[in-house]
């Protein structure tokens, strides 16, 4: 296994890790975790440790791509694996973030939809022998989520200090791009999905 591909692994492994620290019950466990207050803005370091796992991981994503082109390693395991590992590593922060009353659900269920059926427009057109490209909405997308889980790992500091809600508007905003990226995939591939024959 090369080295993108062992990135790729981590990734994947990194995502039960910050399961792991985000819902452990600390208090249960008699561990009191220090929490930090930024003006009126309280934050728990356990959100610290988990937004420098999931920077490890984000780096990963973009350091495994940088290699495998540079060096051309890029493999059938890598293409296959290195946009699961995204998804999981997004998804399950989103999902965290559900079970906490910290976001919406309709913005990530959007997201999640979004992600589903462009799976689907992949498959169709590897088994019709067609390679779909990764477009600028979906790189956006990508960038826009990793802004809004760091933001709301964050408590939305330091905007939260005058008031804006930034993290809330990115996360409908990466909602709103998702859903045009997808849109998007499936106009392309359309006359692939609609046929008859």
């Amino acid at each position: 296994m090369n080295l993108p591909n062992r990135l790729t692994v981590l990734r994947i492994i990194l995502v039960p890790v910050v399961v792991l620290v985000y819902i452990f019950p600390y208090a249960q466990a008699g561990i009191e975790p220090r929490i930090f207050t930024f003006d009126s803005v309280n934050i728990s370091i356990i959100n610290f440790i988990v937004l420098a796992i999931y920077l490890i991981a984000a780096f990963t994503d973009f350091l495994d791509g940088h290699i495998a082109r540079s060096r051309n390693l890029q493999t059938t395991f890598g293409k296959f694996a290195d946009p699961i590992a995204d998804k999981m590593l997004t998804t399950t922060m989103f999902l965290l973030f559900i079970s906490r009353g910290i976001i919406p659900v309709v913005p990530v269920i959007i997201m999640v939809c979004r992600d589903i059926v462009v799976d689907g427009c992949r498959m169709l057109a590897a088994s019709n022998g067609k390679v779909v490209s990764a477009q600028m909405l979906g790189k956006l997308k990508t960038v826009l989520q990793m802004c809004t889980i760091a933001l709301i790992l964050l408590n939305n500091l330091p905007f939260e200090l005058w008031g804006l809600p930034v993290s809330e508007l990115l996360l409908w905003f990466s909602a709103f791009v998702s859903l045009a990226s997808g849109i998007s995939y499936f106009s392309q591939l359309k006359d692939d999905i609609l046929e008859s024959k």
